[in-house]
């Protein structure tokens, strides 16, 4: 089988990759990297020429982008059972979280104001209203994609929880409910631990 390796640092988008390599359950190796140095040697940027973190590989091949990472192990080790046969929701949400959701996200940590009148160039128009059509779509649902846990709910999930952690997100009883409820999963705690003992001391 082929070797799968994640590159990483405690303090990064890695802790998704991580979860959902976690909720897989094959062997992973994980190679920790620095900041403006291991992340940015020649040794890695041949790997992965942004210099960044998270990045997956298996074998030669090479998947950045936490929610590709995502959605490449799902549809490659299909008996770990975290792809979705609810295909549209499935993709659907995973990216509307790691585009629309995230931008809005970092937007507003960043204080970057849109007027109004320019709402219609970004994908997101507000965080509100993005927010908005998440919690319409969770209102019946405890899973963003058909009626089992899949790797859509990893990445929503974890982008979610690292907003609501930074104060992003408040009176969102919905969106903390489903938090709650991905996240109390044995493999997230799993890859918290992990992520956490290499937490810098």
């Amino acid at each position: 089988m082929d070797k799968l390796t994640l590159y990483t640092h405690p303090m990064s988008r890695g802790r998704t990759a991580r979860w959902m390599l976690e909720e897989l359950g094959q062997p992973y190796e994980t190679v920790w990297l620095d900041y403006g140095t291991t992340m940015k040697a020649p040794a890695y940027l041949a790997i992965n020429p942004m210099g960044k973190v998270p990045c997956l590989t298996h074998g030669d091949r090479v998947v950045t982008e936490a929610a590709a990472i995502c959605a490449y192990l799902a549809d490659t080790f299909p008996e770990a059972g975290l792809s979705s046969p609810d295909r549209a929701n499935y993709f659907r949400w995973l990216f509307f979280a790691a585009g629309p959701i995230e931008a809005a996200l970092v937007n507003t940590a960043l204080k970057v104001e849109v007027p109004p009148e320019r709402r219609g160039m970004v994908g997101y128009g507000s965080l509100p209203e993005a927010l908005a059509a998440l919690c319409s779509h969770l209102a019946a649902r405890d899973y963003v994609a058909g009626d089992r846990f899949s790797a859509a709910d990893v990445y929503v999930g974890s982008s979610l929880g690292w907003a609501m952690r930074f104060g992003l997100i408040a009176d969102a009883p919905e969106l903390a409910a489903y938090v709650a409820r991905v996240t109390d999963r044995p493999a997230c705690q799993r890859a918290r631990a992990l992520d956490d003992a290499a937490l810098p001391a």
